[in-house]
């Protein structure tokens, strides 16, 4: 299937997952955080009337959960306003706003969520910041909220939860996923997606690439965690048929 890329901007280029959609689309246009400051709302207004994308995909965030209750100014300055920066910029052009969100901003209490199930209660203030930025998002007039959760290519940390569950994989299997939805932006017509892969703990992902990895619970973790935020993710299965039964 042959899909070209509208002129598309990155925030957030040289994290986990930018680096990851950079490498997968090299035409994309990615400005350092030196040269588009978020929380400048001049500033990334002025890139962003200069390079005059088709899409801003607004990768950008603070997503140290732990770190964010100590740092809370910084998160949110970060992941609401910057977001809201991000969207008003994007009205300004008339371009269309894919926002990178998480699963965190459902509650872990029941799992298998859809895509307009109503999110929150919140657990922590890092899922307030990426709840309220969803928020942020929808001000603009044309927008995708993408809800993802993703590792490094190896998994970082001694332990492993066993009753955390989720959708999240890898960054290098689920980068290629939405690098697709991307190069369709434009003709998606959903305002929320789902993209991530099937339901397991974290213990058993990390088991994948670190197979010695112990094995623990969240209550080691520090911060409150939710139990289960694993994803529904029939809408993009669907979309992606779609695209193979129509190539053009």
């Amino acid at each position: 299937m042959t899909q070209t890329l509208s002129k598309v901007l990155l925030t957030g280029g040289s994290g986990r997952l930018g680096t990851e959609l950079r490498a997968l689309l090299p035409e994309i246009v990615a400005p350092t955080s030196t040269e588009m400051n978020l929380t400048d709302a001049a500033q990334v207004r002025a890139v962003v009337d200069r390079e005059r994308p088709a899409v801003i995909v607004h990768a950008a965030a603070y997503t140290n959960v732990g770190g964010a209750e100590k740092e809370r100014a910084a998160c949110w300055e970060t992941n609401v306003v910057g977001t809201r920066h991000i969207a008003a910029a994007a009205n300004a052009i008339g371009a269309k706003l894919v926002h990178i969100s998480t699963d965190y901003v459902f509650s872990g209490e029941e799992g298998g969520y859809r895509e307009d199930d109503t999110p929150g209660p919140v657990v922590n203030y890092y899922s307030l910041t990426k709840l309220v930025a969803e928020e942020a998002a929808r001000a603009a007039g044309r927008h995708l909220i993408i809800r993802t959760s993703f590792r490094p290519r190896e998994f970082a940390y001694p332990v492993a939860f066993s009753d955390v569950f989720t959708g999240q994989d890898y960054v290098d299997i689920l980068a290629p996923e939405i690098a697709l939805a991307i190069r369709h932006a434009l003709e998606i017509e959903h305002d929320v997606l789902h993209i991530v892969t099937e339901r397991k703990s974290v213990y058993d992902l990390a088991r994948r690439r670190k197979p010695d990895v112990r094995e623990g619970t969240r209550a080691e973790a520090g911060v409150t965690l939710p139990g289960d935020v694993s994803l529904k993710t029939e809408r993009w299965e669907a979309l992606k048929v779609a695209w193979r039964d129509d190539p053009a």
